[in-house]
């Protein structure tokens, strides 16, 4: 059973920076991708940033670009999200994704078959 944990979530405020772990566990194919949404109030749910496992591939948000950067541990089980100058268009539940067996860093949302439950981002001034 693939199971995601998010955590690192918070308040904080703008300018600040968090970082996101996703902890991965289950996963049994060497290619996965490890994906983060975030989902604001009234809103879509959107891709923030991807990784590839195969080949070290990662994917940002036109949004996100030069401001997050995401990152494996040694084990890739653990992927982190570093999230810097935060603004309150960041404010969202963030969302770890996986899925494996290939290794394309899909945006759509519909394309990830495990999911973590959430964690709350909140930036304020």
């Amino acid at each position: 059973e693939v199971q995601l944990v998010e955590s690192g979530g918070g308040l904080v405020q703008i300018g600040g920076s968090l970082r996101l772990s996703c902890a991965a566990s289950g996963l049994t194919e060497d290619d996965f991708v490890i994906s983060w949404f975030r989902q604001a109030p009234g809103k879509e749910r959107e891709a923030v940033s991807c990784f590839s496992a195969s080949d070290g591939w990662t994917f940002y948000a036109d949004s996100v670009k030069g401001r997050f950067s995401i990152a494996p541990d040694n084990a890739k089980t653990t992927v982190n999200l570093q999230m810097n100058s935060l603004n309150s268009e960041d404010t969202a539940v963030y969302y770890c994704a996986a899925d494996e067996g290939h290794f394309n860093c899909y945006t759509d949302a519909t394309n990830f078959r495990y999911w973590g439950h959430g964690t709350q981002v909140t930036v304020s001034s």
